[in-house]
């Protein structure tokens, strides 16, 4: 039985279980998105958040707390090159968000098992998403001020393109 029992275990011995979530988040920090199952997308995720939180307050702290932060998060991600990265470029880019820093999309089944696969990576590094959302609008519009111009402007659009299918 699992009472009590807060995490998903993934079927995996502890030492099996710490290993793979290791090497899973030096991949997702050194390739920025990385597939795998549901499971384990939600298990990285709950894995990672608090390092990157580690990893973005080391900014705003002293020296010595600083130093702390980095050596707690190599312990858990064990890799040099993810936690140089993990300080420098993620954590700048993360600096203002306040939480919530992956995102997991549901890709289907694979094929060999059918096992619910997904996809999870840094929000902020997705530039597809970021695109079409603008930076901050501090500007509010009334409903009617905005209604009455979207009405006008289809109306010679659609005389134009009447005048060039009669020619």
């Amino acid at each position: 039985m699992r009472h009590g029992k807060k995490f998903n275990h993934l079927g995996r011995t502890a030492a099996h279980r710490k290993a793979m979530l290791a090497n899973m988040g030096s991949s997702l920090i050194e390739h920025k998105r990385i597939n795998t199952t549901v499971a384990k997308a939600k298990a990285l995720k709950t894995f990672i958040e608090p390092l990157i939180t580690k990893a973005k307050t080391e900014n705003n702290q002293t020296t010595e707390k600083g130093t702390h932060n980095r050596r707690v998060v190599f312990s858990n991600l064990r890799s040099k090159e993810a936690v140089t990265e993990l300080f420098s470029t993620v954590a700048e880019k993360v600096g203002d968000r306040p939480g919530g820093y992956t995102r997991i999309i549901k890709l289907g089944n694979r094929l060999g098992d059918n096992a619910d696969m997904a996809m999870i990576e840094l929000v902020d590094f997705n530039e597809l998403y970021n695109a079409g959302k603008p930076k901050k609008k501090s500007t509010r519009r009334s409903r009617r001020g905005g209604g009455a111009k979207k009405a006008e402007t289809p109306a010679p659009a659609a005389e134009t393109k009447t005048d060039d299918s009669e020619e």
